[in-house]
């Protein structure tokens, strides 16, 4: 397989990580540390260079040793781009990725891929219009705290799964940027919690029955600075997605509960947390105990022998297979792995969320 060639418009965060991802260590030093296998570069794709509306970015972008277009269309107007990265404010991807497809570019949007489901579908019908690779960088599916996750739930060892918590709590409000404005597309649900649904999505193969949100506004009157989102699927199980920016103690990052057992991560880290799983041994009588001014048996501690302490599944896994099945799927050698009816359902859901919170009760969906 051929390399491909890349473009990455919008230098900011997102673009300078793209571009490291892509370039390795030939770049100058941006703040970012690719893995060590990716220090000289990728192996499926080349950095052609990169476009930002900003002088004062591409001034950066040409200090650190990357050529910088002049002007969007002399991206477009290059035959040697197989590829445009679009990490610009969310408001202009759809205008951006229909050029750019109609220009026969394929393209790459970072997320949230646009701001509604109608505007989703003109870039899907530019897709299929054109012939050209469209798809979304979803790159948290590479999460090792989900894909552990993710092992246990499909492995069956905690019985029927009835309830999971799957949370991001920080303390540091919107940052300080286009994210505070609801006209780009501003907001957590927009920025984290199209990543929590998505991995929702990957790990539980039902439909969804109902959708429940309730946003927030602590720091932030135009957009949420954080939700709660219960997502009821056809078989009973609530899934919870919760975001926080004013937390300065953090709840667990995942918190999943079965029949017979639960399993809780504190953090990204994936040894920061356990499954325990319930023996079925007989414990005899249970005996109350005493808690603070009471006696209980309902909250009496089990034996440990009638548990097993088990550590979450080892994973390992790369975010740059991303961009190696954009380069294979243009090529014909394998399907695009984020496809566009897992985009519609993540963005429709988040719009159900909103429609939830306006309405302050549960909808239907699906």
């Amino acid at each position: 397989m051929a390399k491909k060639n890349v473009v990455v418009i919008g230098y900011g965060g997102m673009g300078g990580w793209h571009t490291r991802m892509i370039a390795g260590n030939k770049l100058e030093n941006d703040g970012y540390k690719p893995p060590e296998d990716l220090e000289n570069g990728s192996d499926c794709v080349n950095l052609k260079g990169v476009y930002d509306i900003k002088e004062e970015r591409c001034e950066l972008a040409r200090e650190r040793g990357l050529y910088v277009y002049p002007s969007f269309e002399a991206v477009l107007a290059d035959p040697e781009v197989d590829i445009l990265t679009l990490a610009v404010p969310n408001d202009v991807h759809k205008d951006l990725a229909i050029r750019a497809m109609e220009a026969g570019k394929n393209v790459i949007s970072e997320k949230p891929v646009t701001l509604c489901s109608a505007d989703l579908q003109e870039m899907i019908d530019a897709s299929e219009r054109t012939g050209k690779l469209f798809t979304v960088h979803q790159n948290r599916r590479w999460d090792e705290d989900f894909l552990a996750m993710k092992e246990v739930y499909e492995s069956g060892k905690m019985g029927y799964v009835f309830n999971i918590e799957s949370r991001v709590h920080g303390s540091r409000g919107i940052p300080g940027d286009w994210r505070q404005r609801k006209a780009y597309g501003g907001g957590m649900m927009l920025d984290w919690g199209v990543h929590l649904i998505d991995q929702m999505l990957m790990m539980i193969p039902e439909k969804v029955s109902t959708v429940y949100a309730k946003m927030d506004h602590i720091t932030n009157d135009e957009v949420d600075d954080g939700f709660k989102m219960d997502v009821t699927f056809e078989s009973g199980l609530v899934y919870r997605i919760e975001v926080g920016t004013t937390n300065f103690i953090n709840l667990p990052r995942w918190y999943m509960q079965g029949a017979v057992g639960t399993a809780m991560l504190q953090t990204f880290d994936t040894h920061s947390g356990e499954v325990v799983i319930y023996k079925n041994d007989d414990e005899g009588e249970v005996k109350p105990v005493i808690t603070a001014a009471g006696l209980t048996k309902t909250m009496a501690p089990r034996k440990p022998s009638s548990l097993d302490h088990l550590p979450l599944p080892e994973i390992h896994s790369h975010v740059h297979d991303f961009y190696r099945n954009v380069c294979k799927a243009i090529d014909g050698e394998e399907p695009q792995i984020v496809t566009h009816p897992q985009m519609m359902r993540v963005m429709k859901l988040m719009e159900a969320a909103f429609e939830s919170d306006k309405l302050g009760r549960p909808v239907s969906f699906e």
